[in-house]
């Protein structure tokens, strides 16, 4: 298992991402061009010393990474998703994919993928932070996967 990042904006939320991950034995793929210079303060501070720990693959754009990426489905969290992510069967080698926090993902993208799940919320609301949807799905799909049970 492992989660990519689409086109990130806010590199706060992105070094809280990666701190998860390494603490989850994850790897993280990055897909530019992100909103922020990679070497920011904001992910820095978030992301503390665990970015040096960090599992990090970056790629130049959507394209490189479609052509490029680890064998496994592409199962991206959106607000359009069809299914919720409780009723999503993963498999041990998904790719957790998430949009970009101002604007999600494009069409090519949701057009490309294996798989979209939603979290369910009130339907007034807008979404929830990416670090924290990232952490509600990537839990679900790892407990699912028996995956947690390898960090023991």
């Amino acid at each position: 298992m492992r989660i990519a990042l689409f086109q990130p904006d806010i590199p706060q939320n992105t070094g809280t991402i990666i701190r998860m991950a390494v603490c989850l034995g994850l790897p993280v793929d990055i897909i530019e061009p992100c909103g922020f210079i990679f070497d920011d303060k904001g992910l820095k501070r978030a992301g503390m010393d665990y970015l040096e720990k960090a599992k990090i693959n970056r790629y130049l754009s959507w394209d490189n990474y479609f052509k490029e990426h680890v064998d496994g489905r592409l199962i991206l969290c959106t607000t359009k998703g069809s299914v919720s992510y409780t009723d999503f069967h993963y498999l041990p080698n998904d790719i957790i994919l998430m949009g970009r926090e101002s604007c999600g993902a494009p069409e090519e993208v949701h057009q490309a993928v294996d798989g979209r799940v939603r979290i369910p919320m009130r339907p007034e609301e807008r979404s929830l932070n990416i670090a924290l949807s990232c952490a509600m799905v990537t839990g679900e799909a790892m407990r699912q996967t028996g995956l947690f049970k390898s960090l023991i």
